[in-house]
């Protein structure tokens, strides 16, 4: 595409490549010069942004650098073609026949593709269920609406950080059994802190203890799950954190319907795009950051490696619950944190693929 200058002499439109102005013969070159500088300093900011706040998070996993993220790439293989056998290859790891060994993972950067089609599933049936409802009164089609529409995000996100646990070493019979009793043992460990403390309305100050109470729910219950495995990869601990928060978000949206309707809960389950899912599987993550092969200590909540993401995560809750102005740009904005997070983690992974295989962390004993 061209790129044009203008004569800061006579006003008149020129090529970028001119040297002279072609209407008064002005010179060009330093026009030229302030529209490049123009052009570096409104481009920095957005770059200085996105290196500063993937740097920060990297800090957190151990690494004093940025990170790229090729969002492209990574979701690239969505739009490729896949065979049915290919979606059953997935679903058919972490079994004891077919974990891999440490040497025969990969380090290659991932490219999920098959919870879209989990989630085009899910929202057929919706459609199907809707169409239902609307047009021949089924109302007995309302719960499985409910139920389907609750699901929908929130699973398909888990399938996607099944398919990226690079490890494989989690079969799907233990992810789904962690979705059901990890989500409602997280939402009934949210219920009790809840007995405790208390929190009737959505200001600031209880905007706050929601988030604290809710993500340290949910965070017990990945502890133990983490704890009871043994898991110390960072992908294990994201899977594990992602089965508890999607369950958790799932049933909560049902409870959401039942108080307000259908609408609501369609307008939640595409919140939870960057919500309880996402958020959960950072701390399950961040977990696994400092704990590695070792058995769980408390001391390890108040390492700066994991209170940092746990008070990230409890600020983006918080940022959520709270009835701000501009709730489209706040809902977006903490979305877009919350993923940048997870790329950021998922680098943090790969690296940590590197690092076993170069003997550079101990690998600990599976008990899954």
């Amino acid at each position: 595409m061209t790129e044009y200058i203008y004569c800061t002499q006579c006003g008149a439109k020129n090529a970028a490549t001119n040297n002279f102005c072609t209407a008064c013969g002005q010179s060009l070159v330093s026009s030229s010069v302030h529209h490049d500088q123009e052009t570096r300093q409104t481009q920095a900011p957005n770059t200085s942004f996105i290196d500063n706040t993937t740097k920060q998070l990297n800090r957190w996993t151990g690494e004093d650098k940025s990170v790229s993220l090729n969002v492209a790439s990574m979701f690239g293989g969505i739009f490729e073609h896949h065979t049915q056998q290919d979606a059953e290859e997935i679903f058919i790891a972490g079994t004891f026949k077919t974990t891999p060994s440490l040497a025969e993972v990969s380090d290659a950067p991932v490219r999920p593709w098959l919870f879209s089609r989990i989630l085009m599933l899910f929202v057929v049936v919706i459609g199907l269920f809707l169409s239902a409802l609307m047009f021949f009164q089924g109302e007995k089609t309302y719960p499985g609406l409910v139920f389907i529409s609750s699901c929908a995000i929130p699973f398909s996100l888990l399938i996607l950080f099944f398919e990226i646990n690079v490890f494989k070493n989690i079969s799907i019979y233990v992810t789904m059994k962690v979705f059901l009793l990890g989500g409602a043992f997280s939402l009934l460990t949210t219920l009790f802190l809840y007995s405790i403390v208390g929190a009737s309305n959505f200001s600031i100050v209880e905007a706050i203890l929601i988030g604290l109470v809710e993500e340290t729910g949910k965070l017990i219950i990945v502890i133990y799950y983490v704890e009871h495995y043994n898991l110390s990869h960072i992908f294990n601990g994201m899977l594990i954190g992602a089965a508890v928060g999607a369950g958790f978000a799932a049933f909560e949206n049902a409870g959401y319907a039942q108080d307000y309707g259908i609408s609501v809960l369609l307008i939640r389950s595409i919140g939870s795009l960057g919500t309880h899912t996402l958020w959960c599987a950072i701390l399950g993550a961040a977990l696994v950051i400092v704990k590695r092969d070792h058995h769980f200590d408390s001391s390890m909540l108040v390492d700066p490696h994991f209170i940092n993401f746990f008070i990230f995560v409890v600020t983006l809750h918080a940022v959520w619950d709270m009835n701000l102005p501009l709730t489209s740009v706040k809902v977006t904005g903490l979305i877009v944190m919350a993923w940048i997070a997870i790329l950021v983690l998922i680098n943090a992974g790969l690296r940590e693929v590197g690092e076993l295989q170069r003997g550079k962390v101990k690998i600990p004993k599976s008990e899954l």
